[in-house]
């Protein structure tokens, strides 16, 4: 078949959606299909750009490509699941969430605060009603985007999860002994909360490092808390590594902290369990909690710098017991997680 994946970019920003994107294009090359990525670029502010891009995706024409029919359209993440096509697959990465569960968060909420701003997200209720209704299947990437999905316009799907190209690398890989720090590897932007681990590296008690690898919109906020907090020589910003730089300090940590706000997913989660390390993750993180068991595959506590020091402390004081979280945390994502082959067929079935 000749599949077309649609997906919004955001120029100059690299992820989990667009590494999702380009697994998802690789496996079902993998399997014999002719696949193409088609890309617009995303903008989602002032919220009438977001009206804008969703009539681009609208008004698109992927029923053929250079005289050649185009047999089936993928859409991940909103607003590209708009697109029209009479064999369009849904899996949602997510919906525009400040039209949803963000729409009055006091800090994450943003499309509330403009003047026009319930009209447009009124237009995307509309427009996503109209717009999955057509989909010919729906799979989201975890339960907690199947139940937001549900919650917010009724829209039954199955969850389909899968493996980041990392996990799979570091599921061949050796652990090393673990080691004194704790790597939280993702954007530095507030909805990751980086912060809480900060504040929690101001209670522990134990030798333990905190080591946050990644650049983003709130990365001189973070550099000022930590100096303000005197913590230069307890937190490391590492700033963008390579993937073998990344592989290398998973292997090697003592442990990996996950705690965003109501995560869709979460490779972070994934990457950890598949090196063999114990995730620490809070009680409103979302999607980690699908997969980590509070004293199985790790610790999930509330979402509390105290709370979160005491985790830091238990694994560095009882390397046993972060030893066995990790060894259940790798049985449980090869048991959970299936392998790209399989998630391909699941898509096209």
């Amino acid at each position: 078949m000749r599949i077309a994946i649609c997906h919004p970019q955001t120029p100059f920003s690299r992820g989990g959606a667009e590494m999702h994107t380009e697994g998802l294009a690789q496996a079902l090359g993998e399997a014999g299909h002719d696949v193409d990525v088609v890309g617009i670029p995303f903008k989602w502010y002032p919220p009438s750009e977001i009206v804008h891009q969703m009539a681009l995706w609208r008004s698109l024409d992927l029923t053929e490509s250079n005289g050649q029919r185009i047999d089936m359209v993928i859409a991940l993440k909103f607003p590209a699941y708009l697109v029209r096509h009479e064999r369009k697959i849904v899996w949602l990465i997510h919906q525009h969430r400040t039209a949803y569960e963000l729409w009055d968060h006091p800090t994450f909420g943003d499309l509330s605060l403009h003047e026009d701003g319930r009209a447009v997200r009124d237009m995307i209720w509309q427009a996503d009603r109209v717009a999955l209704g057509e989909a010919k299947r729906v799979f989201t990437n975890s339960a907690n985007v199947k139940d937001r999905l549900q919650r917010s316009i009724g829209t039954p799907a199955d969850v389909l999860y899968h493996r980041s190209p990392l996990s799979e690398t570091l599921l061949r890989r050796t652990p090393k002994e673990h080691g004194d720090y704790i790597l939280y590897p993702s954007r530095l932007e507030p909805l990751k909360r980086q912060t809480l681990a900060v504040e929690a590296m101001r209670h522990v008690r134990s030798g333990v490092r905190l080591v946050l690898v990644g650049t983003g919109p709130q990365e001189q906020a973070i550099r000022q808390a930590v100096a303000r907090h005197e913590l230069t020589d307890r937190v490391e910003i590492a700033g963008r590594v390579s993937d073998e730089k990344l592989i290398e300090l998973y292997l090697g940590a003592l442990a990996v902290f996950n705690g965003p706000f109501d995560e869709d997913y979460g490779y972070v989660t994934l990457e950890a369990m598949a090196a063999r390390r114990a995730v620490v993750t809070t009680t409103d993180s979302g999607g980690p909690l699908e997969l980590v068991r509070h004293g199985e595959e790790g610790l999930v506590v509330e979402p509390d710098g105290k709370a979160i020091a005491r985790a830091f402390d238990d694994l560095s004081m009882g390397r046993s017991m972060a030893a066995g979280l990790g060894r259940s945390a790798q049985r449980r994502f090869q048991e959970q997680v299936p392998a790209w082959p399989e998630v391909a067929q699941r898509i096209l079935a």
